[in-house]
This record gives C-alpha cells, sequence and structure tokens, in this order.
C-alpha cells in the first residue's frame, strides 16, 4: 500500500489557483513580460488552469499536470535568460500579497529553484561564438 506524499508546505488548491490568477495578472499588464506571453496565450483561463494544476503537483504532490515546463519556454522562442528576474520578482511579490510570510517563502523558494532549472535550459540553448551564455 502507497501513501501519499504530504505537502511540501501548507497550503491549498483554491490558495494555488488564487496566486496564479493574480500572477498573471499581473503578467499581462507588465510592459516587458506581458508582450512575451500574449504571443503565444490565447486562453488565459486553460493558461492558469495548467499552471495552477503544475504548481499543485510540484507542491501538492498531484498528479494533475501533464507537461514540461523546460520544454515548453525553449519552444517559445521568445524567452530570454534577462527576463527571469523580473518573472521571478513579479511572482514573489504575489506571493507577498496573497499568502502568510511562510507560505510565501516556501513557495518563492521552490520558484526560485526551479525558475533557475528554465534559465539555464534558455542560457544553454543560446550561446555566443565560443560557446559563452548569452545572457541577455
Amino acid at each position: 500500500m502507497s501513501t501519499a506524499l504530504p505537502p511540501r508546505f501548507t497550503i491549498t488548491r483554491p490558495e494555488i489557483e488564487r496566486v496564479v490568477a493574480r500572477f498573471y495578472a499581473a503578467i499581462r499588464s507588465h510592459p516587458g513580460l506581458g508582450p512575451v506571453f500574449a504571443v503565444h496565450v490565447d486562453d488565459w483561463p486553460g493558461h492558469e488552469a495548467k499552471v495552477a494544476d503544475f504548481w499543485a503537483n510540484t507542491i501538492l504532490h498531484e498528479r494533475s499536470y501533464d507537461g514540461s515546463p523546460v520544454e515548453a519556454h525553449v519552444r517559445a522562442g521568445n524567452v530570454r535568460p534577462g527576463m527571469f528576474d523580473s518573472w521571478l520578482g513579479l511572482f514573489d511579490s504575489t506571493l507577498k500579497a496573497e499568502l502568510t510570510p511562510d507560505q510565501a517563502a516556501a513557495w518563492s523558494a521552490l520558484a526560485h529553484r526551479i525558475g533557475r532549472s528554465l534559465r539555464a535550459a534558455v542560457v544553454d540553448r543560446e550561446k555566443l561564438p565560443g560557446g559563452v551564455p548569452k545572457l541577455r
């Protein structure tokens, strides 16, 4: 008999969905990030549901997400490494506004680890002559 893994930290699925909705509302109005997403997302509720599934899978160990974030961001073609600081800063602001300090800190740490992996995938695919990573 298998036992379900406990959540990484205390949070509910509705809290995850609320954070995701507020984050993407901020993304849509962000002058640098909004246009990057706008060329790819034509169904915001569907996108937000998929991202909420990703976070529920990652934090709550649900099995609701089916996809590859690295593949999606590499395939997008317009995600640049220099965008990650803005992206994570906006996410951190959303977490602080929507959650308790402990929840925000735990989710932020997780998001920054994942962000480093995503950024590495973008950096690794774009090199300057001599194999030097293109950082901006």
